[in-house]
């Protein structure tokens, strides 16, 4: 499964600063970029394996019928990054 970062989606969250969507005009997405660097954030693609999917439904990050749901995964990987780095 592969997780990629979409602002809108960060919006729902309280713990990270609100952007703009990203839409289709190379502008915004330059604009949103910036605002992500400002605010610290990183955009990353990154491949989970089903075992971690798994994991993170174990260790009650992640409810089980959310496995396949992308924003319930990203949402999960947060809590488990802020519980291991403290953030």
């Amino acid at each position: 499964m592969c997780l990629r970062c979409n602002m809108s989606d960060h919006a729902e969250t309280t713990s990270e600063p609100t952007t703009p969507p990203i839409a289709g005009s190379a502008a915004e997405r330059m604009r949103a970029h910036r605002s992500r660097r400002h605010a610290g954030l990183r955009c990353l693609t990154i491949e989970l394996r089903e075992t971690e999917i798994t994991e993170l439904i174990r260790r009650k990050l992640l409810e089980a019928g959310a496995r396949d749901d992308l924003r319930a995964i990203r949402n999960a990987i947060h809590r488990l990054l802020d519980e291991t780095l403290g953030a």
